[in-house]
């Protein structure tokens, strides 16, 4: 197998594109205008038919290359429509184009040597009524609150409000939030969805993308009011009550964290881990990158 490392004006975006589509794995982040934002400049690793594709989030400073995984997006890695076992991903990791880097493999990236995080995933393809049958019995009373505190969800809200209510109630700034939310929404791929009040007052937000047949819980948010009147429940209830009965998988996008991991395993949700490779950089770069 002959893997090419393309810089960034060498990628032919429709073809790649076109790769991470038919990919039996292919995930939101690696499509080429999310990588755009998140990752300018980002280089790839592929095979000459473009059968193999491996995104390079790829930064330099003091003209030395490292890669660091981007922000907001959670898996990368080697994708394809073809089987990607061990060797293939060993192939790939041995070609990328620095010494320093610290990497998310996707789900289907099995390395036993990469360290294991947990992803969270939950199959939509039974009926809501099913579904709703391996909820905790947490979780359906923070609906059944949320549901006599008469919230309502809605759909496709306006992006400045979204960002305006993020950064207010998360204190978290993303220079590209408002460039990639205003991209996938375009793409029709990312959608805005809010909890409101007996007031009509947002008090809780999801942005999520929708891409082949994933739903991703990209960046939610809440507000104190939010929190105590479960509306984010709320949210993910409405999410599966529409999408449920079709071959459509909710990706909860972690956590290791105990609670975050508690709040998603009680949709029924299960763990669906990733890969995470390491390789420390030099050590007269320590404490300089």
């Amino acid at each position: 197998m002959i893997i090419k490392h393309l810089t960034h004006n060498l990628i032919d975006k429709e073809k790649w594109d076109e790769g991470i589509n038919q990919a039996d794995n292919g995930l939101v982040y690696a499509l080429s205008w999310y990588l755009d934002i998140v990752s300018p400049k980002w280089e790839a690793l592929v095979t000459e038919d473009f059968k193999y594709l491996m995104p390079v989030p790829i930064k330099r400073k003091y003209k030395i290359p490292y890669l660091v995984q981007p922000l907001l997006s959670q898996q990368l890695g080697v994708f394809s429509a073809e089987p990607i076992t061990k060797e293939i991903i060993l192939l790939f990791i041995k070609k990328l184009p620095s010494y320093s880097y610290q990497l998310n493999l996707n789900f289907s990236n099995k390395l036993s040597l990469a360290i294991q995080y947990p992803n969270y995933i939950l199959s939509l393809n039974k009926p809501y009524e099913e579904i709703i049958k391996d909820f905790s019995k947490n979780t359906i009373r923070n609906i059944e609150k949320a549901n006599k505190n008469k919230l309502k969800t809605i759909y496709n809200i306006q992006s400045e409000n979204f960002i305006t209510f993020y950064e207010e109630h998360k204190k978290i700034k993303y220079n590209c939030l408002e460039e990639l939310i205003t991209h996938g929404i375009a793409h029709k791929i990312i959608n805005l969805v809010g909890a409101l009040d007996d007031n009509n007052n947002l008090i809780a937000a999801l942005a999520y993308t929708q891409f082949k047949n994933r739903i991703t819980f990209l960046i939610p948010a809440s507000n104190k009011e939010g929190r105590e009147k479960s509306a984010m429940f709320c949210i993910i209830d409405d999410i599966i009550k529409i999408s449920s009965g079709q071959e459509i998988i909710l990706d909860f996008e972690g956590s290791s964290v105990e609670g975050i991991a508690r709040f998603y395993k009680g949709f029924g949700a299960k763990n669906q881990p990733y890969y995470v490779i390491k390789r420390f950089r030099p050590s007269f770069l320590i404490g300089r990158i």
